[in-house]
């Protein structure tokens, strides 16, 4: 708390953590990954967030970034880099990935049988980072007195921290049911034609993945309508496994749903994560004292024609989503 004192900034201690993999040198190769942190740590200045190297890490697989050094994005220092975000009480947190997301089999709670992952750039030697465990990482360990606020700008992210409530209306507010009728027979369809071309290991694993996320529609579709409280929010099908945890001050915006991709855009002469410029087109237009409601719906709006993908939003505990944002 003295630090800030000293340098004028009001509040609690602020820290950041900025990651931005293009995969440089491989066949995942992406490109508007380093731009997306790039414009999120100028977007982060403006916010008061400070730079020293106690404050703020960047990891990033650039030609400056030393690949043995710490600072170079490979799962061991990505979950370093996370377990140093939350590692003191009375701090406001704020972590933005932009990168390749994915999906591994699940073990355990997952009714899709799925856990969203994300993917740091030595994964396939040492594995994707799944949802399980960046829920250990980042909400379990969080204080109870410091809050974190996460941008995930990658595939397969809608449930990447596994936080009990999501956001469940649309851009309008409003609960469409015949979204979740359309998108289930249209996943179903496509398994059913991957299946009828004749199976190969391939397949049959991406027809699971296909079948799995229908199943999931469908499911919703037995109760009349989706059940949300007063807020918009609704139960995750993770709920129950951390209800010993208690409330936790974390709010996650994904840049897709479970089922969806996200995209990796070229927006005005330059290589960008569509969810990354959208978030931070939101704040360029409507302001930083948006609720945490309309940063999502303005989002969304951004995208909306663009991609077809949805941002999500989920959070830490039951909550009146329409206070401002707290950044």
């Amino acid at each position: 708390m003295a630090y800030y004192e000293e340098r004028g900034y009001g509040g609690p201690r602020r820290k950041s953590l900025l990651i931005g993999i293009n995969y440089v040198g491989s066949q995942h190769q992406l490109q508007g990954c380093h731009q997306d942190v790039q414009n999120m740590r100028q977007f982060l200045q403006a916010m008061d967030y400070p730079e020293d190297q106690r404050s703020q890490v960047i990891l990033r697989d650039d030609q400056y970034t030393d690949p043995r050094g710490p600072f170079f994005p490979n799962g061991h220092n990505i979950m370093a880099a996370m377990q140093w975000l939350i590692s003191e009480p009375g701090t406001m947190n704020f972590l933005h990935y932009s990168g390749h997301g994915g999906q591994v089999p699940s073990d355990d709670y997952r009714a899709s049988g799925y856990d969203d992952t994300i993917v740091p750039y030595d994964f396939e030697e040492n594995g994707q980072i799944s949802s399980t465990i960046l829920h250990r990482l980042l909400v379990s360990r969080l204080p109870p007195n410091s809050s974190l606020v996460v941008i995930f700008d990658c595939c397969h992210s809608g449930s990447a921290l596994e936080l009990p409530y999501v956001f469940r209306a649309d851009e309008d507010g409003n609960v469409s049911m015949m979204d979740n009728v359309q998108t289930g027979i249209a996943l179903v369809s496509e398994a059913s034609h991957l299946i009828q071309g004749g199976f190969t290991v391939g397949k049959i694993a991406e027809a699971k993945t296909l079948l799995a996320g229908a199943t999931d529609f469908f499911k919703g579709l037995t109760h009349e309508p989706p059940q949300t409280d007063q807020f918009g929010l609704g139960a995750s099908d993770n709920q129950d496994a951390y209800a010993s945890e208690g409330a936790k001050n974390v709010w996650m915006y994904s840049g897709c749903r479970d089922d969806q991709t996200s995209a990796d855009a070229s927006i005005a002469g330059s290589h960008v994560g569509a969810m990354s410029w959208a978030f931070l087109e939101s704040m360029r237009e409507y302001g930083t004292g948006q609720s945490y409601i309309q940063v999502l719906q303005n989002t969304r709006q951004i995208l909306k024609g663009r991609y077809q993908q949805i941002p999500q939003l989920s959070v830490g505990y039951e909550q009146d989503l329409n206070y401002q944002m707290r950044l």
